[in-house]
């Protein structure tokens, strides 16, 4: 439908969660999938086992986004695989859960370094890789802008990561290169596993989603590959809420 067989894309942390859901939808549209993890090699391995099965290519990368050198080595080696990439997606990401006068600097600076910093990074290594008609996505959340308990370091990890995507977007945008964020509603991913209060977090969110249902990883798998098309040539630099409405009921 959206005529991308052939392209290379990028997922960081995409062996599970919403990033496995997009690497799976970008497959099954014909696209040739780079999949990074950190830790979790078994998932990674049989994300690619299942990309693989859409008959296109999958190549698996271990790197730590917050590591300079490992981003580096990481572009080297999807150049001597591909020699090109077209879409880019920043979904890695991680962070300590506790209230904000408990955070020590250590877990600010490990929620900012994976999750918002890496998109630099990034930019600096797959840009140089990318075309006119390039794409990159970085996954955000409604803590960006709401106040979530427990969620002071990495809420304000993804507002830092959505202002990062408006300037990229303007810097990249003579260069043809769309920059966006999906910013996801509450989605049951093993993430959300580590919420103390999950079952509340879930129950509320199903209450007040005006669609009546949580949002899935393959939820927002759709959009990131609407955004990949030629139908959201003039999108760029903003943030697509994907939550079924849950945001507009306060």
């Amino acid at each position: 439908m959206f005529q991308l067989a052939g392209k290379v894309a990028l997922i960081t942390g995409g062996s599970r969660g919403i990033g496995m859901a997009i690497a799976l939808k970008f497959a099954q549209n014909g696209i040739h999938v780079v999949v990074n993890y950190v830790r979790h090699r078994r998932d990674a391995e049989s994300t690619a086992r299942d990309i693989e099965s859409c008959g296109v290519k999958c190549f698996v990368v271990k790197a730590n986004v917050a590591n300079d050198s490992d981003v580096e080595n990481m572009f080297e080696l999807i150049k001597k695989e591909f020699g090109t990439l077209n879409f880019m997606v920043s979904n890695a990401a991680s962070g300590v859960l506790k209230p904000a006068l408990e955070l020590s600097s250590r877990h600010w600076n490990w929620a900012m370094d994976i999750n918002a910093r890496a998109l630099l990074s990034l930019a600096r290594g797959g840009v140089p890789l990318m075309q006119p008609g390039g794409r990159i996505m970085a996954v955000s959340s409604l803590g960006a802008v709401r106040a979530i308990e427990n969620y002071t370091a990495v809420g304000a990890s993804k507002a830092a990561l959505e202002s990062l995507v408006r300037h990229l977007a303007v810097e990249l945008g003579p260069k043809g290169i769309n920059v966006n964020t999906i910013s996801a509603g509450a989605v049951d991913t093993e993430a959300l596993k580590k919420f103390p209060n999950r079952e509340q977090i879930l129950d509320t969110a199903i209450t007040k989603t005006p669609l009546g249902r949580l949002t899935t990883p393959e939820d927002v798998a759709d959009v990131a590959l609407f955004l990949c098309s030629d139908l959201a040539a003039m999108i760029q630099g903003q943030t697509i809420v994907v939550d079924g409405g849950y945001s507009i009921r306060g």
